[in-house]
């Protein structure tokens, strides 16, 4: 700013008034000395946000990394003598190329570190699963790991510039040749625009680098060095607008403990136990207290109070927890001087081009230096060869360019044997060769040696001209010596939608005071309506026929009508059906109907009648399986009215809209309706499915239909570890990862095992049937006995081929139905044989199976029809076929 810019002392400040006779002149100019501001104010936030987008927040394409991250690189690459170095000289080198102090760098070398690829650490390195920080740089040290030096370094490619000060040398962009960005990943704020690019598995973005380079289809997904499971079905390519699911892996170690034992991507167990707790204190959950056990690997232990259910306190940490995240990608990079949104496959194939070009370069700079060193061999044998320093115009020669002139007469004939023209400077190295190398000079390790030259010229050559065959062989190079350190650690899969209503804990108890019209959790003094939870919804439905579906509060007034009926109300719920008697109008007739509410607007007002005038309800029940009771209608007493009361069965009517009119019950006038008989459901059995990508039980039609299910009625899961137990349906269980088989129970099925006793080594067979529900092990109480085969079949029959010195012996045939009888689940079985037993095989059954059909009680048998989880999916027989030791 110039001085005139500044206030005066006649002004004295900038809001100073103006003397009372200033000309208008006077004052304009002085208002314009007030606002003026210099121009070199105009690009200054511009300037300022170009650089953090360019030289701080961003990563670049061609590297993947930030420029703190290749400075730190770059030093120590310049320090690296093979042996570990203190942070803390690290830090020190890297600030001659970095001008933002040591912190960031320390914090940057950190990270690095901590990824596990480009630096090798020891010492206090901090942890990502409970977000300790790294001890002091002067406690901790580093170097630059193997796969480092091999991948990310080779001056000789490097593109330079001057550091900040001008001082030294420092790289654009270093040579990586791996897709390092996708593989570490990348995160950055800057300003007006951020970038988060994912990481992924080292031996995928390999394999993808293969299959982009063969013309091959490929699919990447990330993968969290915390482990965890992951839902990538809107992973949209990594660009912007798409989204993961990132979910801790939660273990039941039995029903009142459950263990975390993988992190959602970018969590500590510190984060995580705090937003348990969070939901705890909210009523949203219910545990009675947490432990965190986390050492070199995550367990956060949640221990549950008893009568909470450890399969809904699961979803419900998923719900309202940091246990499930959602995570939006914004792959966005430095390339040419700008920002670019690129997409995944885009970055990855960028890499693997720019890879393929690296190693061309590294390929050429290679070749040349092996042709110089053939076309020096060359030219020096037949400089020694013909000795050509034993000439006497060369011995005689007056000064060296009288020499030179000679060598170079001499070496005519064979100038166009050479690979390139003889230049000046190689004229003058042959004056530099020593008469000790000449007289040691021995022809063939010199031809060895030329055709070891010619042998690595052909195959550099070969590469070259093969550059992208070679670039794959490079790739699974990597993979072969590096794809063991970089195991996947999340796991893909699809994950349901939890309903947060089904899942929330029901903590808060819900009133309602009929005369003033309140509802809400705080009136515990007036009438107790049901448990909800805080983040419930309520029905309520009133006498003249208007219902609401409004949030639970702790006091709200929803009218001065009568109320019939209050609950909860759960979205999609189609088994919760209405039956309702109305008057339409005043003096209308009276309909009769059933219905549902699914879907609808919160505090919208919605009507069971058809709106009329005078229009209220006379008969009302919410029944939560479609139940049809059947009601008694009297009617007022008329001359001449032969029917004074009939009864009518709600059965009878179809379950229609909820804005339907309804069915006519009578034109009479109703003296009163009762209950004649309560009713069964109208709705049948509910079809339970099995979806097996995320292991768990719907109504929804997803994955493999188990088969109708009344109240009664159970599951039953076996484990490939023999265990086996009963169960519900309801769609909040959690089943094991290790599932063999699960289908409807039928307490008729006899099943066949051939388990070894681990403690006296025979083998022995069983046949029983499955009662309890609680878990039991179909090979005994030994964990240590192992399950051979299991299968249902009801008559069936076994070879057994016996082994070492009993290999002689003909083997075995077993028919099960004759060996034992049928027994309980808990019963050892019998022995099979005292014979080293060396295979079983099971054969074809003789006789064919008598009918199991389970009868329901309640339900005709038709109406039960089992089915059970697709062969393709769990085989019949598990354990079939094996060897025995």
């Amino acid at each position: 700013m110039s001085e005139n810019d500044y206030p005066t002392e006649e002004s004295n400040s900038l809001s100073s008034p103006q003397p009372e006779n200033a000309s208008p002149e006077a004052e304009v100019m002085a208002e314009s000395k007030m606002h003026h501001l210099s121009g070199m104010y105009e690009t200054w936030f511009l300037d300022y946000a170009s650089y953090v987008i360019l030289e701080r927040a961003v990563p670049h394409i061609e590297d993947g990394l930030k420029p703190v991250q290749r400075r730190v690189l770059h030093a120590m690459h310049t320090l690296d003598n093979g042996r570990l170095t203190k942070v803390a000289k690290i830090v020190g080198a890297t600030m001659a190329f970095h001008p933002h102090g040591d912190a960031s760098i320390n914090d940057a070398l950190v990270q690095l570190g901590q990824k596990g690829y480009l630096i090798d650490t020891q010492g206090n390195w901090g942890n990502i699963l409970t977000g300790d920080d790294a001890a002091a740089g002067r406690y901790i040290e580093a170097k630059l790991s193997a796969f480092a030096n091999e991948v990310v370094f080779n001056d000789k490619i490097t593109p330079w510039k001057r550091s900040y000060d001008g001082s030294a040398d420092e790289p654009v962009a270093l040579p990586v040749k791996y897709p390092l960005l996708l593989a570490q990943g990348a995160e950055g704020i800057a300003v007006g625009l951020s970038s988060k690019i994912l990481p992924h598995n080292f031996m995928e973005l390999a394999d993808a680098c293969c299959a982009y380079l063969r013309g091959d289809n490929y699919k990447l997904y990330p993968d969290f060095p915390t482990g965890g499971l992951l839902d990538v079905s809107r992973y949209n390519d990594g660009e912007r607008g798409g989204s993961v699911k990132s979910r801790a892996k939660i273990v039941k170690l039995d029903n009142r403990t459950l263990s975390i034992t993988e992190l959602p991507a970018g969590k500590t167990t510190a984060s995580l136990i705090d937003s348990i707790i969070k939901a705890n204190d909210k009523g949203k959950i219910r545990i009675k207290k947490i432990d965190d056990m986390t050492a070199a690997s995550a367990d956060i232990r949640i221990h549950l109070p008893s009568g909470v259910s450890s399969d809904k306190t699961l979803d419900a940490l998923y719900a309202f927890t940091d246990c499930e995240i959602s995570i939006s990608p914004n792959a966005c990079v430095i390339y040419q001087d700008r920002p670019h949104f690129l997409s995944v496959s885009k970055l990855l194939e960028f890499s693997a081009e720019r890879t393929k070009e690296l190693l061309h370069q590294e390929l050429s700079l290679r070749l040349k230096d092996r042709e110089e060193s053939y076309f020096a061999a060359s030219l020096e044998r037949i400089f020694i060869e013909e000795r050509i320093y034993k000439d006497k115009e060369f011995e005689e020669a007056k000064n060296e360019e009288a020499a030179l002139k000679h060598v170079e007469k001499r070496l005519t004939p064979w100038m166009d044997k050479f690979i390139r023209p003889v230049e000046y400077d190689d004229l003058r190295r042959l004056l530099e060769i020593r008469m000790a190398r000449i007289l040691r000079f021995n022809i063939p390790k010199h031809e060895a040696m030329m055709l070891q030259l010619e042998g690595e010229i052909a195959e550099l050559k070969k590469n070259i001209s093969r550059i992208t065959e070679y670039t794959i062989h490079w790739f699974e190079y990597l993979k072969e010596r590096y794809g063991d350190l970089f195991p996947r650690k999340t796991q893909l899969m699809n994950f349901d939608t939890i309903e947060v209503t089904k899942v929330a804990e029901l903590d808060e108890k819900l009133y309602v005071n009929r005369e003033g019209g309140f509802i809400g959790t705080s009136l515990k003094g007036d009438e107790f309506v049901c448990n909800c939870s805080s983040i419930d919804d309520i029905i309520i439905f009133f006498r003249s026929g208007k219902y609401i579906v409004t949030k639970v509060d702790e006091k709200k007034f929803v009218g001065n009508e009568e109320i019939l009926h209050i609950g909860r109300f759960l979205k999609s719920d189609d088994r919760t059906i209405y039956n309702v008697v109305y008057k339409d109008g005043k003096r209308g007739p009276y309909y009769i109907k059933r219905f549902s509410v699914t879907s609808i607007t919160r505090d919208k007002d919605y009507d069971v009648t058809q709106g009329g005038t005078g229009s209220k309800v006379v008969y009302f029940t919410a029944n939560t399986n479609g139940e049809a009771e059947t009601i008694r209608i009297k009617l007022k007493r008329k001359p001449k009215q032969r029917i004074n009361e009939f009864e009518k069965d709600f059965s009878e009517i179809a379950i229609k809209n909820r804005s339907a009119r309804g069915n006519l019950l009578t034109k009479g006038d109703v003296n009163s309706i009762v209950l004649r008989a309560q009713g069964t459901s109208t709705l049948g059995g509910r079809e339970v499915w099995f979806d097996k990508d995320i292991m768990r039980l719907n109504y929804n039609g997803q994955g493999t239909l188990l088969g109708e299910f009344f109240a009664e009625d159970k599951i039953l899961v076996i484990l490939d570890n023999g265990e086996c137990y009963l169960t519900n349906f309801s769609d909040t269980n959690h089943f094991e990862s290790n599932l063999y088989k699960i289908e409807k129970y039928n307490p008729l099925k006899v099943w066949t095992a051939i388990y070894e006793d681990a403690q006296h080594g025979f083998t022995y067979l069983k046949r029983f049937t499955i009662e309890d529900e609680k878990k039991e092990n179909i090979g005994g109480e030994d964990s240590k006995n192992k399950v051979i085969l299991l299968t249902d079949i009801y008559y069936p029959r076994f070879e057994i081929v016996l082994g070492g010195k009993d290999a002689h012996r003909k083997p075995i045939e077993i028919d099960a139905d004759e060996f034992i009888g049928v027994k309980s689940i808990r019963a050892k079985g019998k022995r099979i044989t005292n014979f080293i037993i060396e295979k079983i095989t099971e054969l074809e059954p003789l006789k064919e199976a008598p009918s199991l059909e389970y009868h329901h009680l309640v339900q005709p048998a038709e109406s039960s029809e089992e089915s059970t989880v697709d062969d393709d999916d769990y085989e019949p027989n598990l354990f079939s076929n094996l060897e025995i030791d």
